[in-house]
């Protein structure tokens, strides 16, 4: 078993920046992927970034790119998600993820890819 737990979330003004955190604990040596999902009132739950943690690889939703930054802390388990310039339309429960196997060989931007979950830190970005 792997445990998230997620940190960093809060309110800004649009253009402002935030970064999240997510640490890992338990039998992370199983851990091949960690993402960043988003979930807006009535709306489904999205990709914003994910990493694959041996090879480094990164993958952002267009809407994000250039703005958001993805990275990881090996040693300590833990990953990052550095937000700059931040939007009114990045408000949203920001959900932690980690996953072994069907995110390696499947797609890993979508959410049943990943077996475990963070209990989720919100974001509000006003105008």
């Amino acid at each position: 078993q792997v445990q998230l737990v997620e940190s960093g979330g809060g309110s800004v003004q649009a253009g402002g920046s935030l970064r999240l955190s997510c640490a890992a604990s338990g039998y992370t040596d199983s851990i091949n992927c960690m993402g960043w999902f988003r979930q807006a009132p009535g709306k489904e739950r999205e990709v914003v970034a994910n990493i694959y943690t041996d090879a480094g690889v990164t993958y952002y939703v267009d809407s994000v790119k250039g703005r958001f930054t993805i990275s990881q802390d090996n040693p300590n388990d833990t990953v990052y998600l550095q937000m700059n310039s931040l939007k009114p339309e990045d408000t949203a429960m920001y959900y932690c993820a980690a996953g072994d196997t069907l995110c390696f060989f499947g797609d890993s931007r979508r959410p049943p890819m990943y077996n475990y979950w963070g209990q989720g830190t919100q974001v509000t970005v006003s105008s």
